[in-house]
């Protein structure tokens, strides 16, 4: 399972995600490769799982990337970034 986390620059926000994420899967016991890139490096990028606000997950629907795309409006609710993720594992057979 690889979840690649999307920001803008690839930097700041998408490695707070990261950081959280990674939390979340050792919550929910799942063992995941958990990496963060720029918009622009999203294409290109194999994954099971795409992660990025709101405005990003809609270019990366635009940019047709492959694989699950879970869209959060609030980088810092990790009660709905829970959610989120583990309906996108479940949704992937994974939990």
């Amino acid at each position: 399972m690889k979840i690649t986390v999307v920001c803008g620059n690839g930097l700041g926000t998408s490695l707070m995600m990261e950081m959280s994420i990674k939390t979340i899967l050792k919550d929910l016991g799942i063992e995941a490769n958990v990496d963060h890139v720029d918009l622009g490096s999203a294409k290109g990028t194999q994954s099971d799982i795409f992660v990025g606000t709101a405005d990003i997950a809609e270019q990366l629907v635009a940019q047709d990337v492959n694989g699950k795309i879970v869209w959060l409006n609030n980088m810092i609710d990790k009660t709905a970034m829970k959610e989120r993720i583990s309906a996108a594992l479940i949704e992937l057979g994974a939990l």
